[in-house]
């Protein structure tokens, strides 16, 4: 006799055509960035040997009972926890996640209210010691929570007309208010303020389901705020070879429900966009065949997409479901006609996949569970709002996951990488969907932060938290990984080195998890991962002056030391021409007044224009003569032009002296020069 819980091994295939993914929703349309936010940097705490987490750093694996303890205990306490941070007596806390470190400290997250009225914004968290003494506090909001009133002037019948024409001009379809508009405290901007939000609903263009919040002013009608509570995003179509399914046995029926992963399981919507639809069941413990056509394919691969993101956020961040309850969340697959993407949808706590063109390319893929999934973390931890620079912090942080997640799952048929979308194809030449080394490969994905970038989509503004964790875990430079060649330059022209994945994840899961907060944009994250790093690693530790280098990489602060981390730089901005298939020239630059021997990370910066980079072999050449190629002959593609930052360990060579840039074109029919190039020493 079977148990009544069992595993099923599951054939896929390969063969998927390109789908061409909708990525724009109605946070493209958002200008409005939140800009507060500031997180409280670590007291300072030496390195622990060897780089290894400092003892009793690290956030502890809990439980489901023992983390409901903690929140009970939080909750038992939140009115005196009030009164000590000097809350008015109009508001209340609201316990939503407790953390707990090894050492004791515990790291406990609030919302807020004010006269009963929900405080938008008003999120916090607070640090306490083992004794109990408050240690610090991280805020959405930095301001007093005292609006003027809590009468509304504006009939809430003119907020809710605001928000369905907003979404009707955002191209949503069948638009009507979910619920009456609610009174709340809006605190994400400037002084708080009586507002209403509204919540709208139908279907956004692309057919995605639509959740825009507004939030209008009580007072005076203005819109303050809007975002899209539908989470989106896309994968591959590509299948995970033959896995193995947590399943459940009932009499001779089995059906797609991990009990072994808080009873996660998988629907078939059967094109339809609302509602569970029907549990994936049948008389066998074998599902799909590798082909789109078997409604049981698209289902057996969310379903282990959703088992994989389990199993990391448990494993290897010690969190026990989305929420951290032991809960599991459940998936939908078949959604709709031709639904070319896939959502994260925090009202139902459900994942839901579209078929893609055609209705032959399913949006279920590895990425795809990490990424949509980790949205319902992150609603769940920090409650980054989706739009401006915290949107696309939030945006990031599930290609950052869903990239973890990737290369947890250490399978074969789909590697782990730094690609988004790599196996779809959506640009019709092989290319993925995007680069976390080079965001802006993409044609849209921002490489580094500018001060315009909250108005970008947020798919797109994620960019520099996405160039962030690459440089951070692989450094700058040329690197090949699982056979994928990257080449990750920086802001500043100066080299990064990384410290390694699991690191990396480990910094920006405890930052999301104890110091972000609903309002945190580009800066904060900055403060509150080198606060995460401090406590993990120590505050002059290797991995803390990384995660500073790596944001200064992306034109967030400054190096350690300030400006360019104390580096000089030799330039020539001579363009010297490159001859089609003939002999190699030489651009040179002379240093001087260094002393010594040139640095292991010397930056060479090469901006080449050529009409196949492919044919150039690229080279430093030292003052004694020694080459170092940067670049070989037949490497790098066939895009046009060159143009990124290489490190070289230069370290044998005297700095001072004449080193050239040689470069060589190896085959016919191409024309170029060099128009520039740099070499710094840190």
């Amino acid at each position: 006799m079977r148990d009544r819980s069992s595993h099923r091994r599951t054939p896929h295939t390969l063969h998927r055509k390109a789908a061409a993914v909708a990525l724009v929703g109605v946070s493209a349309l958002i200008a409005a960035a939140v800009q507060s936010g500031a997180a409280t940097a670590a007291p300072a705490k030496a390195p622990s040997a060897a780089g290894k987490v400092i003892p009793g750093a690290e956030s502890l694996k809990l439980t489901p009972a023992q983390r409901a303890e903690l929140i009970r205990r939080a909750n038992a306490t939140k009115a005196d926890t009030a009164k000590d941070l000097g809350l008015g007596a109009k508001e209340k806390l609201v316990v939503r996640d407790v953390v707990k470190d090894g050492d004791g400290t515990l790291h406990t997250r609030y919302e807020r209210t004010y006269d009963g009225l929900p405080v938008l914004g008003g999120d916090l968290v607070v640090e306490t010691t083992k004794s109990g003494a408050t240690e610090g506090v991280v805020k959405a909001t930095t301001k007093a929570v005292k609006p003027a009133t809590t009468t509304a002037a504006l009939p809430a019948a003119k907020a809710e007309k605001q928000a369905l024409t907003l979404a009707k001009a955002a191209g949503a379809d069948k638009a009507a208010t979910h619920s009456a508009p609610r009174k709340v405290i809006w605190a994400g901007s400037g002084t708080p303020t009586l507002a209403y939000e509204t919540v709208v609903g139908g279907l956004q263009e692309d057919g995605t389901p639509n959740e825009l919040h507004v939030v209008t002013d009580a007072a005076t009608g203005a819109k303050l705020f809007e975002y899209q509570g539908i989470e989106t995003g896309t994968g591959t179509t590509m299948y995970s070879g033959t896995v193995t399914l947590g399943t459940t046995q009932s009499g001779s029926t089995y059906n797609l429900t991990d009990g072994a992963r808080g009873g996660h399981k998988t629907y078939n919507l059967n094109h339809g966009t609302s509602g569970t639809g029907t549990l994936f069941s049948g008389p066998d413990d074998v599902w799909g065949n590798g082909s789109a056509s078997n409604a049981e394919t698209a289902g057996a691969d969310a379903h282990y997409g959703a088992a994989l993101t389990w199993d990391y956020y448990k494993n290897v961040q010690g969190r026990s479901g989305i929420r951290g309850d032991g809960v599991g969340a459940y998936s939908r697959a078949h959604y709709g006609n031709n639904y070319v993407n896939a959502f994260w949808d925090d009202s139902c706590f459900c994942m839901t996949y579209g078929d893609g063109s055609g209705n032959t390319h399913p949006l279920t893929a590895i990425d795809v569970a990490g990424h949509e999934m980790t949205h319902g973390v992150t609603s769940n931890t920090a409650g980054l709002n989706y739009s401006g620079e915290s949107g696309g912090l939030n945006e990031a942080t599930s290609d950052i996951f869903g990239t973890a997640v990737e290369f947890y799952a250490n399978n074969s048929s789909d590697v782990g990488d730094y690609l988004i979308g790599e196996k779809i194809d959506i640009n019709g030449d092989g290319t993925p969907l995007r680069y976390m080394d080079k965001p802006s490969k993409d044609g849209a994905s921002k490489d580094s932060w500018y001060s315009g970038i909250g108005s970008v989509d947020v798919h797109y503004s994620s960019g520099p938290a996405n160039h962030f964790f690459y440089l951070l875990s692989e450094g700058s430079g040329t690197k090949t990984i699982n056979g994928v060649t990257y080449n990750s330059p920086t802001s500043d022209g100066l080299p990064v080195t990384g410290i390694g994945r699991d690191k990396a994840e480990k910094i920006w899961f405890r930052a999301l998890t104890t110091k972000f907060t609903s309002t945190t944009n580009y800066a904060a994250a900055r403060t509150g991962t080198l606060a995460a790093a401090g406590e993990l690693y120590g505050t002059t530790s290797a991995e803390y002056t990384a995660v500073a280098n790596a944001w200064a990489g992306v034109a967030v602060g400054s190096r350690p030391g300030g400006g360019g981390g104390g580096g000089t730089s030799f330039e020539s901005t001579t363009d010297v021409s490159i001859p089609d298939n003939g002999a190699a020239v030489n651009s040179p630059i002379t240093v001087s007044g260094r002393t010594g021997n040139a640095p292991s990370n010397l930056a060479v910066a090469v901006d080449i224009v050529h009409t196949y980079i492919g044919d150039l072999r690229v080279q430093l050449i030292a003052p004694d003569g020694t080459a170092y190629t940067l670049k070989a002959y037949g490497t790098g593609g066939s895009t046009d032009n060159l143009n990124t930052t290489y490190t070289v360990n230069a370290s044998s060579e005297v700095a001072n002296g004449t080193w050239n840039l040689r470069v060589q074109d190896n085959a016919a029919q191409d024309t170029g020069y060099i128009n520039g190039w740099k070499l710094t020493f840190p």
